[in-house]
């Protein structure tokens, strides 16, 4: 039932995969090869095998792992991906989800969460990139792998929350506790988070309330100052002029020296206080005509092009018809009670019954 309410994937796929007679190489059709960017399939622990895009900068220090929204592929996020890499300096690893694009198998929580790790091991085995050169990225449903894998890694350099949900039913209703039905417990997870996170929400976001990501920037361990665009909403962050100065900014701040980084980082009680208009930008600049021929990058200081994809990112409450009181009285035998929050360390750390995270990865 979950996943019939969560995932919307692209039907058909933006793109096909080829393989290039003359060279061997694996191409995604219909965009032309570049010699800095890697098509890769990537078998999961789950036996799904995920398409996968790899993009290059020269010399980066950092490498981006992207998970994408809803209602969209690596096909539709394609140019967004190749400009982000050139404005923000970094390598970027972009991924559909099972059932997605050209992934095989069918899209759901645990199959998302194999879905990412097998986009780790990829950076790890194939390109050599270390945990500490790695910056989770999760847009809106994309939060919830992100936000899981992180809980592994504590050495990530950071983590950026776009759009993001505390969870998928909390999307729906704002319930107040946690149930066992529920996707993408977020709001349970991000206490443990490790890394430095930013955040960035739209104030006027319908699909995603904007009290999404505030609430899960207050709950972060390591809070750097978030970015809430005034006005904007689930699919049009990107055109911000702030949305980029701001990734700029925490991409710098992160690559600092721990030290150095938590001495400039603003603490707590100044983020909204010492600057009052960072809370709240003015509205974006109009979009150009997406049917118009993209301009070469080389061309487009401080703008992005916007992936073009129905804004139906994650379920609207609108397609859930069954009453909340019914579904919560249907299930109050197998419900559970929400521990203290508390008590969510002790929880999760018994469940992983701490092993090791690669080793969890590793066994299947």
């Amino acid at each position: 039932m979950a996943a019939k309410f969560a995932f919307f994937p692209p039907s058909p796929p933006s793109y096909k995969l080829v393989t290039d007679p003359s060279t061997g190489l694996l191409l995604m059709s219909p965009f032309p090869h570049r010699e800095n960017v890697e098509i890769l399939r990537l078998p999961t622990r789950k036996g799904t095998e995920i398409a996968a895009v790899y993009v290059r900068y020269p010399m980066a220090t950092t490498t981006l792992l992207y998970s994408h929204g809803n209602a969209t592929d690596i096909g539709q996020m394609y140019e967004l991906f190749t400009d982000l890499s050139i404005h923000l300096k970094v390598n970027l690893l972009g991924y559909d989800y099972s059932g997605y694009g050209q992934s095989t198998g069918k899209p759901s929580e645990h199959n998302t969460y194999a879905d990412i790790e097998a986009a780790y091991m990829c950076l790890e085995e194939t390109f050599g990139t270390k945990q500490e050169d790695i910056v989770l990225y999760g847009q809106s449903v994309g939060s919830g792998p992100t936000v899981d894998l992180a809980l592994g890694l504590p050495r990530l350099k950071g983590v950026v929350l776009h759009s993001p949900i505390l969870s998928g039913l909390r999307v729906m209703y704002p319930v107040r506790r946690t149930y066992w039905f529920d996707i993408y417990k977020n709001i349970d997870k991000i206490p443990l988070v490790k890394c430095p996170v930013l955040v960035i929400h739209g104030t006027c976001d319908d699909v995603v309330d904007f009290s999404h990501g505030k609430q899960l920037w207050e709950l972060c361990q390591e809070k750097y100052e978030p970015l809430w665009l005034k006005g904007g909403n689930h699919c049009n962050l990107e055109l911000y002029p702030e949305y980029i100065r701001h990734l700029k900014k925490f991409m710098m701040n992160v690559d600092k020296a721990p030290s150095r980084r938590s001495n400039s980082r603003r603490s707590v009680d100044r983020a909204e206080q010492s600057r009052p208009s960072a809370d709240f930008y003015d509205t974006p600049r109009k979009s150009t005509d997406r049917r118009e021929k993209p301009r070469k990058s080389v061309d487009r200081h401080e703008r992005l092009r916007v992936p073009e994809y129905k804004c139906s990112n994650i379920e609207r409450p609108e397609k859930f018809k069954i009453p909340f009181e019914q579904l919560e009285s249907s299930r109050r035998s197998v419900e559970y009670h929400e521990k203290s929050r508390r008590n969510t360390d002790h929880q999760l750390e018994k469940g992983r019954k701490s092993v090791d995270w690669l080793d969890r990865l590793r066994s299947g």
